[in-house]
């Protein structure tokens, strides 16, 4: 299959998906090999050595939830001993934001594509505030990731499975109408969820439905999980096409930014993780913040996030910048990418489908960073967000797997047949 051939194939695969939200389970019945003291977390491989302070603190929350540790010192001293595996999400079909921490006693959203049949995971998102996935284990931290794997998951995953499922694509591409970009902002998409799970929520039998309704609405943050499994099981049925050479993932882990191509299958291409230009809470600034980090990259390599900034101008008083960098950003991006989504819509460019398909060719050609619009946590474990921002995908990266495309390009023509990946 030539390049053109391929890349179509792989931009049809992304458009043609049927991300469904059916279940909410125990991570360590559906991940797939998840087991105990296996930690995963965001971004491409990394060792505990290399990590950075939000990480850390993010896997010193999980152990004292997994009652694997007692005390911070307990489980610092278990993780540089070894007593920790570590391995990215995207091994194991998952995403998490931010530190992207998932271990076997947390309730994961199911997503499944019903087009190719492949599902994606993602946790149940904390909302704001001092949160696992910002690096913060304080007490109230550890409480509430118990209530909601227990009680409030009970109360979900009852909703799910007695609504038959939710359609995940159509909320997201009806929530960039009303004034979402689906990284950052999230106001419309969870208002949609909450309002469509609601009457199932309130006839639950199986804890306090007051507080879960309340906490489910509370964070317009709440979907933001669920859409990046999404992306996950979009863009996984578009890996592994030889010849491809679109992006299929953007992730980081607060020290290395990784992408991954789909012609190029499960390797990772990496750089620097790099610094975020943003607006901080106030007492904080540029010099407490930790380089980008999270695996929520993925919804601008499915088209969304800063991708589709134009849809959403509000975004910009979290972020920063203004309304015409927000739209200056979207139109930048059609630059690089393949085509435009058939469903995900902006009206303030006449509805024009968001760009979709990143090309890591167009990328080096034109020395156009894919952006990416995220929160910024703090470089210290234990302290949480300190505000949002805009960053870019390095470079490098792009010019790395263009490279490894071309020798494996070589390697087809002299043998006549292409190589494994």
């Amino acid at each position: 299959m030539d390049i053109a051939a391929a890349n179509r194939e792989c931009l049809e695969r992304m458009q043609k998906a049927m991300p469904l939200l059916v279940d909410l389970q125990l991570a360590s019945e559906v991940v797939p090999g998840m087991h105990d003291h296996l930690v995963l977390h965001s971004g491409p491989p990394l060792s505990w050595d290399r990590m950075c302070g939000p990480l850390r603190g993010a896997i010193i929350g999980a152990c004292l939830f997994e009652r694997w540790a007692a005390t911070p010192e307990e489980a610092t001293a278990l993780a540089a001993r070894g007593g920790l595996q570590f391995e990215p999400c995207h091994h194991h079909r998952a995403v998490g934001p931010m530190a992207g921490i998932i271990t076997r006693s947390m309730q994961v959203f199911v997503v499944r594509n019903e087009r190719f049949g492949n599902e994606a995971y993602a946790t149940i998102n904390m909302g704001l505030g001092k949160v696992l996935r910002m690096g913060a284990y304080d007490n109230s931290v550890i409480e509430r990731l118990h209530w909601m794997n227990g009680e409030f998951a009970e109360i979900l995953r009852d909703a799910i499975q007695r609504s038959g499922g939710l359609d995940v694509k159509n909320v997201l591409a009806q929530a960039l109408q009303m004034g979402d970009e689906a990284h950052n902002r999230y106001k419309a998409a969870t208002s949609l969820f909450v309002r469509t799970l609601a009457p199932k929520i309130a006839m639950s039998k199986f804890g306090d439905v007051e507080r879960a309704l309340a906490f489910a609405g509370a964070s317009d943050s709440f979907f933001l999980n669920i859409g990046m499994a999404s992306c996950k099981a979009t863009l996984d049925a578009a890996s592994g096409i030889p010849g491809a050479t679109l992006v299929t993932a953007l992730a980081r882990n607060g020290t290395e930014f990784g992408i991954r191509v789909s012609g190029l299958g499960e390797r990772w291409f990496t750089s620097p993780a790099p610094k975020i230009e943003g607006v901080y809470f106030p007492g904080y600034g540029p010099d407490d913040a930790n380089p980008d980090i999270g695996d929520s990259a993925i919804t601008e390599t499915a088209g969304l996030g800063a991708f589709a900034m134009a849809a959403a101008p509000a975004i910009v008083q979290l972020v920063g910048g203004s309304i015409e960098l927000a739209r200056e950003i979207t139109e930048r991006m059609y630059e690089i990418t393949a085509g435009e989504h058939e469903a995900f819509r902006i009206p303030a460019l006449g509805f024009r489908g968001t760009p979709v398909g990143i090309d890591v060719r167009k990328v080096v050609r034109t020395g156009i960073e894919p952006v990416i619009d995220t929160g910024i946590a703090h470089r210290e474990a234990g302290i949480g967000q300190i505000g949002a921002g805009l960053t870019s995908a390095p470079l490098d990266c792009f010019v790395q797997a263009v490279k490894a495309l071309a020798e494996w390009k070589a390697a087809e023509r002299s043998t006549g047949s292409a190589r494994p990946l």
